[in-house]
């Protein structure tokens, strides 16, 4: 394991690639990660997409860390569903917190691994959108943390919440995974584009699309004059 730097808790890589003694951890950390972020609140400033996207590209290194598998297909489904089912397991942990402790955290003080206003804009968020709203989550930065825990606090029906919750998590697993790796052999083989050698872009370029709504969104209210 090379030396630690801080930027490195944002560095999707650094999990990917995570090993401690030459033993290569990396598909426990991205599960890990995945459950986090979905999760536990504090997992809010993982990177989820990015990672991903990311964990397509290198999906036979990740996988090599379990079994190996010859083909390509197999081991990106095997990943995906991994992922899916952390993320399952992340949002029950999540409404089953919401649940529990609603009034404590919304009279809880800020702090860095918890903020109240990603609550608020949570709650506000899953009001509009309903049981839809832990689909749309799944695909946004910070809503994917709090999502299940407001589902918790609102108290919405548990057969209804596991429903959105599976599918939720099938979908944003399989589909940036998968794009990631076939993406990434479509443009080697056809263009002879390594995006390997463009990590950094790629992450740059996932942030900004899925923060897009987001920012789009406070941008939109600031500019709606107070009465």
């Amino acid at each position: 394991m090379n030396s630690f730097d801080w930027k490195n808790l944002i560095d999707p890589l650094f999990y990917i690639h995570f090993d401690v003694n030459g033993i290569k951890l990396g598909i426990y950390i991205v599960l890990f990660i995945v459950f986090a972020e979905t999760g536990l609140f504090a997992g809010f400033f993982l990177p989820g997409d990015s990672l991903l996207f990311l964990a397509g590209i290198y999906n036979r290194e990740l996988v090599e860390n379990i079994l190996f598998i010859e083909n390509d297909f197999v081991n990106v489904t095997l990943l995906s569903t991994m992922v899916a089912v952390a993320g399952i397991l992340g949002n029950i942990v999540g409404y089953w917190f919401g649940s529990k402790s609603g009034y404590y955290l919304y009279n809880k003080e800020d702090s860095f691994w918890f903020k109240k206003k990603y609550l608020v804009q949570s709650k506000d968020f899953f009001e509009r959108h309903g049981g839809r709203a832990i689909i749309f989550a799944r695909f946004l930065p910070i809503f994917r943390t709090f999502a299940p825990i407001v589902a918790g606090i609102v108290s919405m029906e548990r057969k209804k919440f596991m429903f959105y919750n599976i599918i939720s998590s099938f979908i944003w697993s399989f589909t940036l995974i998968f794009a990631g790796h076939y993406l990434y052999g479509f443009l080697l083989d056809n263009y002879q584009i390594d995006l390997k050698e463009h990590i950094e872009v790629i992450v740059i370029i996932l942030v900004l699309l899925t923060l897009s709504p987001v920012i789009f969104k406070l941008a939109k209210k600031s500019t709606i004059p107070k009465e």
